[in-house]
């Protein structure tokens, strides 16, 4: 698929995460030497390089309005990026913006982790409020709708409404440390990944509590397929997903998809539409899996370094991902 759909991109830098804008016209690119570099798919085969922080850029994803991303790096700042250069929307001097996540559309909201607090912030750049959270924010996540923000951070999780008079969280507690999080698309379940191997979740509605092990490696990358039914994770040498209707996944075996090489997934990814994974690797393998058929289709072969970074337009079209190496390659899947 990458030799015949493909457009390769080689930097010299660690590719610390990649991204689409909302109107799916622009990938972008975070890379470990500060820079952000933006292609636009009409023409994908050359990339802007964005200055955007004094350091390494740590978290990028789309910002809430198109044409642009957010990005957060170890120089305290930050910045909506776009092909005209970075734009300052906060800063706090000292600290590290570790993760950031946006919501597009009516209520939109842009979001940055920042030690313990969590800043939201309106469509327009001004602080809508700071969620403060018992230690160093971990993870970002909101459902569908974008009206509630789920935070990892140790000994758990907290669950906010994001238009909330009165901020108090849900809390979601299990000692521990929880390194990442994700939250069903119809805001039912969320789950984190921890120290441990493992993953834990909880139902929101009763507050159950679902443990899920066996993993040989630590879960990084976690996240719902588009109808929320399963739960696609790296940290073994499958694609594992978790089956989560009805009632959840206790006492239901995952699915492993796309195994058999020893080799651990390192990065998973899943398709905005359809029940299809994409998934990294640590040897730079990338495919996609369909859940219900258990095919496999074959992307980019190994030989680039591990998988560091990987994401689906939102229409589902492209397919980014990136290395530790800092090869990069945009693919279309547009029929043909």
């Amino acid at each position: 698929m990458l030799d015949t759909r493909g457009t390769i991109h080689t930097f010299d830098a660690f590719v610390v995460a990649a991204a689409f804008d909302a109107d799916s016209r622009l990938a972008a690119f975070g890379l470990g030497d500060g820079t952000v570099r933006i292609a636009a798919l009409a023409a994908p085969g050359s990339a802007t390089t964005i200055e955007a922080h004094d350091g390494a850029c740590l978290a990028l994803c789309a910002d809430a309005a198109p044409g642009g991303f957010l990005s957060g790096g170890d120089d305290g700042e930050l910045r909506r990026i776009d092909p005209e250069g970075a734009h300052a929307l906060a800063a706090w001097p000292g600290k590290w913006v570790e993760h950031v996540l946006a919501h597009p559309g009516k209520g939109a909201w842009r979001a940055a982790a920042v030690g313990k607090a969590v800043h939201l912030l309106d469509a327009a750049g001004s602080t809508l409020k700071t969620l403060v959270h018992p230690s160093t924010a971990t993870g970002l996540a909101t459902d569908a709708k974008g009206r509630r923000l789920a935070v990892s951070h140790y000994n758990g999780a907290s669950l906010w409404f994001v238009a909330a008079k009165e901020d108090r969280p849900t809390a979601l507690a299990w000692k521990g440390s929880h390194t990442a999080i994700a939250i069903s698309p119809d805001a039912r379940y969320v789950v984190t990944a921890m120290q441990e191997n493992a993953l834990h979740g909880w139902r929101i509605a009763d507050g159950a509590h679902m443990r899920m092990s066996g993993y040989p490696a630590k879960t990084k990358s976690l996240g719902f397929t588009a109808r929320g039914r399963w739960l696609a994770t790296s940290g073994a040498e499958s694609v594992v997903c978790w089956p989560f209707t009805g009632d959840g996944p206790m006492g239901k075996a995952p699915e492993e998809l796309a195994g058999g090489d020893a080799v651990l997934v390192t990065r998973v990814a899943c398709h905005p539409e359809h029940e299809v994974i994409a998934a990294g690797f640590a040897d730079g393998l990338v495919l996609l899996t369909e859940i219900a058929s258990r095919k496999v289709l074959p992307v980019a072969a190994p030989g680039r370094g591990p998988v560091s970074a990987l994401a689906w337009s939102p229409d589902g079209r492209w397919l980014a991902f990136g290395t530790e190496t800092g090869f990069a390659a945009l693919v279309d899947f547009a029929p043909r």
